[in-house]
């Protein structure tokens, strides 16, 4: 059986157990939980086996890619540890790293001299451009068996559970 296959249904069992035990458990939920965690954990070993061959990690490869995405190539660092779920100090490290391979630059706003921004350069653009293609295939291999409207609503959905993780968040505010 494949690991995933055999980890499902070790958590299967031990949540099955646990509901006769304490059957007000929440087993479904629990069950969903734990599923996106696993799957979480296995995407990002699969993104970071295609980001190794590019001497990138994920926090690298997600600030290369907002600030190719951003409309003028451009981001504050507060924006980047907001967006990447950084602190100051890993994306002052994240920042290090890309601008030493010339892939982004880091200077003052011409709009607010007090304001850092963070850019990314030509060659980024370039490395960016040439790095994803070969990425696609092994994206698309994960969906394999899902229909347009079945990732539609798989997006919806991740997108509502995301609301709910916002409204929990908002009640731990003082």
């Amino acid at each position: 059986m494949a690991r995933l296959a055999n980890c499902i249904t070790m958590m299967d069992e031990g949540v099955g157990r646990v509901s006769q035990i304490i059957p007000q458990v929440p087993a479904l939920e629990a069950r969903l939980c734990r599923l996106m965690l696993m799957l979480g954990d296995d995407i990002e070993e699969e993104l970071e086996f295609k980001l190794k061959a590019h001497k990138l990690n994920h926090s690298e490869f997600l600030t290369l890619m907002i600030l190719y995405s951003r409309p003028d190539g451009s981001s504050t660092p507060g924006e980047l540890c907001e967006y990447t779920s950084q602190g100051a100090t890993n994306m002052t490290r994240i920042a290090n790293a890309l601008v030493k391979r010339g892939l982004i630059t880091r200077g003052g706003s011409e709009a607010d001299r007090r304001r850092v921004l963070i850019r990314i350069t030509a060659a980024g653009r370039r490395f960016v451009q040439k790095m994803l293609p070969p990425m696609f295939p092994r994206v698309a291999t994960m969906f394999a068996g899902f229909s347009d409207t079945d990732k539609r609503h798989f997006d919806r959905l991740l997108r509502k559970l995301a609301g709910n993780l916002d409204q929990l968040g908002e009640s731990r505010l003082p």
